[in-house]
């Protein structure tokens, strides 16, 4: 394979990535006799106005990306530096093992808070959870 190719697919990989990690959570809706008579297509457009109208109304999407991002980087730096300074302490060099793991655990910590979507906000699920069961829809969770 070429190297102009592999950078391709690798791009591409990303930016699929990328995109999953910026899909928020979703209702999930039970499959009663209202979905079933209305249909999946109208079910994502009742699904799309509870959202804006929650939104309209004042209700935050997401608890904050950044927030969990920043989280899960201090967590994973902390966890590094710990698990660092141990193993640097048996081969007899705790400060820079120390200084691998948690550089190692903030990028991985860092990672993970990208590709992992933040929950979304109690209030926002609330307003659309009671707009669809308006609708006639049963929420029964969301992912």
């Amino acid at each position: 394979m070429r190297a102009e190719t592999r950078c391709q697919m690798l791009v591409a990989g990303a930016l699929s990535l990328a995109m999953l990690s910026c899909s928020g959570p979703q209702p999930i809706l039970y499959p009663n006799a209202h979905l079933q008579s209305v249909g999946e297509d109208t079910s994502k457009n009742d699904i799309a106005g509870c959202r804006e109208m929650a939104k309209e109304a004042g209700a935050s999407t997401g608890s904050g990306k950044g927030g969990t991002m920043v989280g899960r980087t201090a967590v994973g730096a902390g966890t590094g530096a710990a698990s660092g300074a141990v193993g640097g302490a048996i081969v007899g060099s705790a400060g820079t093992g120390a200084a691998v793991g948690a550089a190692s655990g903030a990028v991985f910590g860092f990672l993970g808070g990208l590709f992992t979507p933040a929950p979304p906000d109690p209030t926002y699920v609330n307003v659309v959870n009671r707009c669809l069961t308006e609708r006639g829809y049963e929420v029964a969770g969301w992912k």
